[in-house]
């Protein structure tokens, strides 16, 4: 059945042709290109940078003080960069002339982040030693710097746009990929790294605390602000988009969501992470609950990333032709895979310490599913750059990066309350040669196993959440990839360009 009228489908047939024949003329890139990738790269990586902390890190730290329950709650700090498609038509449509359209927000939002990081990094120690009383500040402090750097990113994607050139596009996820995530990495596996005492003490290398590497990124994003401010000029862009005002914005955003295949496309991804939002949410908190230190955790994941960043590369380049969904529903297969073998790692996983052949097998799983998860990842953002009408480069690319990112943080709230929810635990207690058993949720939490010892308690699971949950996601996730995924993502790749474009 197909989406489109026979004049539609007479025009797709003419795009898809001219699609093709643009792809066969292979250029070399420019160095207005290769310039304009280096500065995607540093800007993208001052995102990944407090992106790292919230979403990983700090939950890591925080695990041993703090209930998978609460957990949830400072969960709710990354939502802000699933949202902003809110306020992303102010980002749009307010700027100074003279600064220039991308810089009028970049640039104050960028202090802002490095103003917040410093004020962190003075006020973490007493945040972090009581995080349980102080879980709600936690949750707001790192909300906004969440916020923050989800409003520069709307600046940052509606930018790429008018950086590269046109066969070039598809490189713009390339750039998001390796500044993400080389921030993203800085801030989660290298601090837990360098900030685990065993670890520096061992290879005879400096600590490194919270309060530390929050004040060198605060310093490092003003440097990158004054780079931008004094030595980097922004081509103007044409008067009609620049007149735009933040209603039309907003309207326009209501028109793109009218059309047919971006409600269908909506729907794929707001339910297409289900699948994996277990494996995402909690195997590694697990595997760390079973004795799994931190530092080897840091070593697994610093041991992927240049795979990550090859995924990225190789997947922007698969993602060129005229099936850009291809590379990203492909990989839901090997990715739902190693889901599974994640729940099955954290049901046998050995008691520590682990030996050399099992940490190997983990870097393996490790490198083969974020592999594939960055294969998605590049794949679909490719996809969202080809369809993007430039002329509201921000707003669309914002649209539909809006519901990619939902799909993947929405779940994460339910997942880690699921987990408390369907745990049932026993904390154990002798007293004068009597067993007493004391029924405790949170005894499946370091924090209520610490409990538990301070009365000469033992910590009994007799059903552990985590693998409810597990198996709930991933039969979702299945279901939807047979059932929806894959006969819509054939049909949205085969649109020609056209009909993603709005009447402005």
């Amino acid at each position: 059945m197909s989406l489109l009228g026979e004049e539609e489908r007479r025009q797709a047939a003419r795009d898809v042709d001219e699609d093709a024949s643009d792809d066969g003329l292979k250029h070399p890139m420019s160095a207005k290109d290769k310039r304009a990738m280096v500065l995607l790269c540093v800007l993208y990586l001052i995102q990944g940078v407090p992106l790292g902390l919230a979403l990983g890190s700090v939950p890591f730290l925080l695990k041993d003080h703090l209930s998978y329950s609460q957990l949830a709650t400072f969960a709710l700090s990354s939502y802000p960069y699933s949202l902003k498609l809110l306020w992303s038509p102010v980002v749009d449509s307010v700027f100074f002339v003279s600064i220039g359209r991308r810089k009028s927000w970049i640039i104050p939002m960028q202090l802002i982040v490095g103003t917040l990081m410093l004020y962190i990094s003075f006020n973490v120690q007493r945040l972090m030693d009581d995080a349980a009383e102080y879980v709600y500040e936690l949750t707001f402090v790192f909300t906004s710097l969440v916020f923050i750097s989800a409003t520069q990113d709307i600046a940052v994607d509606g930018w790429a746009l008018t950086l590269l050139s046109h066969e070039n596009l598809s490189y713009a996820s390339t750039c998001q990929t390796i500044g993400l995530n080389t921030g993203y990495f800085a801030s989660f596996t290298v601090f837990l790294a360098f900030n685990s005492r065993e670890f520096t003490d061992q290879w005879g290398l400096p600590h490194l605390s919270l309060s530390a590497y929050l004040k060198f990124w605060g310093v490092a994003s003003y440097l990158v602000t004054m780079w931008l401010l004094f030595f980097k000029k922004e081509d103007k862009e044409p008067a009609n988009e620049a007149d735009m005002s933040i209603t039309g914005v907003y309207k326009t955003i209501w028109s793109i969501c009218k059309l047919k295949h971006i409600q269908q496309l909506i729907i794929m991804h707001f339910f297409a992470k289900l699948g994996f939002a277990a494996n995402d949410a909690a195997t590694s908190l697990k595997m760390v609950e079973k004795g799994f230190r931190r530092e080897e955790l840091a070593v697994a994941v610093l041991i992927d990333f240049p795979f990550q960043i090859a995924g990225g590369w190789l997947a922007a380049r698969w993602s060129r032709g005229d099936r850009p969904l291809r590379p990203w529903v492909i990989a839901f297969v090997p990715r739902l895979f190693f889901c599974l073998a994640g729940t099955l790692i954290v049901y046998w996983f050995p008691t520590p310490p682990i030996s050399g052949g099992f940490f190997v097998f983990l870097i393996v799983q490790t490198v083969l599913a974020s592999f594939s998860s960055t294969v998605q990842f590049v794949g679909i953002s490719a996809f969202h750059t080809r369809v993007s009408d430039p002329l509201i480069g921000g707003t669309y690319m914002t649209l539909l990066n809006t519901f990619t990112n939902l799909g993947g943080t929405w779940p994460k709230w339910f997942v880690l309350k699921g987990v408390d929810l369907f745990s049932v635990a026993t904390c154990k207690v002798t007293d004068a040669g009597t067993e007493i058993a004391v029924r405790a949720t949170e005894c499946v939490s370091d924090y209520g196993k610490a409990m538990c010892k301070d009365i000469n308690g033992e910590c009994i699971t007799e059903t552990d959440g985590y693998y409810i949950v597990s198996i709930v996601c991933m039969t979702f996730g299945i279901l939807f990839l047979l059932g929806f995924i894959m006969p819509t993502a054939r049909k949205l790749q085969e649109l020609p360009s056209s009909v993603w474009r709005v009447k402005l």
